[in-house]
């Protein structure tokens, strides 16, 4: 995977003068601005989020068996749970962590694009990665993504660093780095079964000064794959367990939609997609071809060559393959996909289109170039500012000005409730279908089974019992959710039904303005009170 040197194949100008302090400025601000998006969004936490700090708020030897129902390795759960420990459990406090990932990136995939293809690259890829939208979003949310991207980052230098010298320190940093990923996202074993793959062809017919270094390579990789094994029994109890069952098994074509994912706010995915998000997608696809097969001659000519550049062939086999695995593995295993899981192949994706400008002989078509891509993507990752993720706080500003003490809030599917009840706090009798549990945890273990068994009837007897005469019955439901169908609506009906029974929606599901839209609904036995007339309510 070694790139060459600075200055190593085709010819390249350097920015002087004027350019040159113009190009400066321009890293200056669009890095400045970067860091501050990863830290800058007014959206509430969504399910993911809320999901994710509940189980991380948890004893530490209690945090494993709750993994267990979730379907995630421990490693960002167990570093968020010393981190809130040190600064609380606020928006800002949780997701401060990823942004503080995020930064740290920076510099590390500088040294990384250096080490790959000289400085021209490295400042390449930090101006890439400080304003790509996707590193942006993931900052901003307390999941595990940016720590992937960090690691992914320092395993990048350390095989570079392994490759030149394999040292005891470098053998030993890739190795941790390997065995970190393993514990942070389970996408790492296709990332690393694809380098493993190409380390093995490289030992075997690569150049001979390289094959010895190639091997210890491989053997660090062994080792951190090693110290994963206490997680095995986890691990294969997930893989038969939980997987992925809000969605459908991907298709060939998510090879496709992982790049272009990349390059989008992604709390806006499931529509079009914006025009900067589209424009820095045909970048991305360019110049990553550019650098597998492109040439420069002169400044205004680049040759294509189909046997493809020495240099680039080792990060795209890793970066196609790894897609093209996971992919495949899904559609075996009808596992979901979401361009977030390809965050194991951002960075290096990020380094190949880096190098890609390579091929853009004049230094000042290069600077356009990237002050474009630099436009584009601070533009699609401005707008996770004001993006709402979630419908949460209206639905949770309704309940505690409406409902009284006691009453019942349920949730169907119970994939809504973290999120509002981080936000309605206690006070209420708050449970979710189809499980008649609470909303703080999602118990993911043979999920499409228990819902398609589930009986939305008797879910609303057991509601109508809870509630009695005194207490109404506040439901947050949403339609479309995979495997339960029209389940949802029933439950609604049911309760629309049940003698005497009144009902009336305070809060309408938007979803063309949320990631993860909802709806309230008030109903209210006879004897607990009139439910308000549409023109006596507010709805928020």
């Amino acid at each position: 995977m070694s790139g060459p040197g600075a200055g190593t194949g085709a010819p390249s100008s350097r920015l002087t003068g004027r350019w040159l302090v113009a190009a400066g400025i321009g890293v200056a601000v669009v890095v400045a601005f970067g860091v501050a998006l990863r830290f800058w969004t007014k959206s509430a936490l969504w399910l993911d989020e809320a999901l994710t700090v509940n189980i991380a708020r948890r004893p530490i030897h209690e945090i494993p068996s709750y993994l267990k129902r979730d379907g995630a390795p421990p490693l960002y759960y167990l570093l968020l749970h010393f981190w809130m420990w040190l600064l609380g459990t606020s928006d800002l406090a949780v997701r401060s962590l990823t942004g503080v990932l995020s930064v740290f990136t920076l510099p590390i995939a500088w040294l990384a694009g250096r080490r790959f293809g000289g400085r021209t690259v490295a400042w390449m890829a930090l101006v890439l990665l400080a304003s790509a939208p996707f590193a942006i979003y993931y900052a901003t949310e307390a999941r595990m993504y940016a720590l992937v991207m960090f690691l992914v980052a320092c395993g990048f230098l350390a095989l570079e660093r392994v490759l030149s010298r394999p040292q005891v320190g470098n053998l030993v940093a890739l190795a941790v780095v390997s065995a970190a990923l393993l514990y942070t996202q389970y996408w790492a074993i296709y990332l690393i079964a694809s380098l493993a793959l190409w380390l093995i062809w490289q030992a075997w017919r690569g150049r001979s000064d390289r094959r010895s270094p190639t091997r210890y390579a491989l053997g660090s990789i062994v080792v951190g794959c090693v110290a994963f094994l206490p997680w095995m029994p986890t691990f294969i109890y997930q893989s038969a367990h939980t997987g992925t069952p809000w969605s459908k098994p991907p298709n060939f074509a998510a090879i496709i939609n992982a790049v272009t994912g990349f390059t989008d706010n992604q709390a806006t995915l499931s529509t079009a997609g914006s025009n900067q998000g589209r424009l820095l997608a045909v970048f991305y696809f360019a110049l990553g071809a550019l650098a597998l097969f492109g040439v420069a001659r002169d400044r205004w000519h680049i040759e294509l060559d189909i046997r493809t550049r020495r240099p680039g062939r080792g990060l795209t086999f890793v970066v196609v393959f790894t897609l093209a695995a996971a992919i495949t593995g899904g559609i075996i295993t009808g596992s979901a996909f979401s361009p977030r899981y390809a965050s194991v192949i951002f960075v290096p994706l990020l380094v190949l289109v880096a190098y890609g400008t390579l091929t853009l002989a004049d230094a000042r078509v290069r600077a356009c170039i990237m002050a474009l891509m630099a436009v584009a993507g601070l533009a699609a990752g401005v707008e996770n500012v004001w993006t709402q993720r979630t419908q949460a706080p209206q639905i949770a500003t309704a309940v505690q000005a409406h409902a009284a003490p006691g009453d019942i809030v349920a949730y169907c599917p119970d994939q809504l409730g973290p999120s509002v009840y981080r936000l309605t706090g206690p006070g209420y009798h708050q449970l979710t279908y189809p499980r008649a549990t609470g909303p703080a945890y999602v118990d993911w273990v043979d999920y499409k089974t228990v819902a398609a068994r589930s009986n939305p009837a008797d879910f609303a007897r057991h509601l109508e019992q809870l509630a009695g005469t005194t207490h109404d019955i506040w439901l947050v439901s949403a339609p479309g959710y995979q495997g339960f169908g029209i389940k949802c609506e029933q439950l609604a009906g049911y309760l629309a039904e049940a003698p005497g029974y009144g009902a009336h929606q305070w809060v309408n599901a938007n979803p063309d303005q949320y990631y993860e839209p909802m709806q309230l609904t008030q109903f209210a036995p006879p004897s607990a009170g009139a439910v308000p007339t549409p023109a006596a309510s507010a709805a928020p």
